[in-house]
């Protein structure tokens, strides 16, 4: 690391720096069109890609560049805390505590006006009180519906995903945006018409070298 002499700005490049490890955080996701899983930062870009196109369709009036910003910092966490997938039911009990210990490091590198900013964002997109953080959450949740339907059935094959789990999870979305929670029931029309859903009681997260790696 070079000597930064301007503590502000040495804290700032850290974090940077730090940060540059989302792209070898691989998600269980396959990018659409490839064999190749996507990785964290990847999928923060997206989001705010999908944010800026389709914010219009939010249930409530929102604003973009909180939105997007709120896009981009959602998944740092992953850096310590790796990305629970998301039907990974025994994973999720320590979760929490996990992203918690992450966000205080993370974060912790920034200077501290910085750091309470990003915070406050992270924690926002985690509570769902927000119109923003109901949008950005009904994005996060929708994507991985489009990566599994292109995929054959993709992680949910693989995990032995059954519908009602994903529906379940595709509740959110309505909370977000009711036009993309038309698409997300589209897309679990499409899915069990081409019997891409498994069968299992209950995930098996061992079922492939994956592991608990993604969503």
């Amino acid at each position: 690391m070079i000597a930064i002499d301007n503590e502000r700005l040495a804290g700032q490049i850290q974090f940077l720096l730090e940060i540059d490890g989302l792209k070898q955080v691989l998600r269980r996701s396959v990018i659409l069109g490839s064999s190749r899983r996507e990785n964290s930062a990847e999928h923060s870009w997206h989001l705010a890609m999908m944010a800026s196109i389709l914010y219009e369709h939010a249930n409530e009036p929102v604003d973009l560049l909180h939105t997007i910003r709120m896009a981009l910092v959602h998944d740092i966490v992953e850096l310590d805390a790796g990305d629970t997938f998301a039907y990974d039911f025994s994973g999720y009990e320590s979760k929490a505590a996990r992203e918690q210990a992450a966000a205080d490091r993370i974060f912790g590198l920034l200077p501290a006006d910085q750091r309470a900013e990003l915070r406050s964002l992270w924690d926002e997109f985690e509570a769902r009180e927000s119109a923003e953080s109901r949008f950005a959450n009904a994005l996060d949740r929708l994507m991985p519906m489009f990566h599994n339907l292109a995929d054959a059935g993709g992680t949910w094959q693989i995990a032995g995903v059954r519908p009602e789990f994903v529906a379940q999870r595709a509740a959110a979305i309505g909370e977000g945006s009711a036009a993309l929670a038309s698409v997300a029931q589209e897309i679990l029309r499409r899915a069990k018409a081409e019997g891409l859903f498994g069968t299992a009681d209950e995930p098996e997260e061992d079922r492939t070298p994956m592991n608990a790696d993604k969503r």
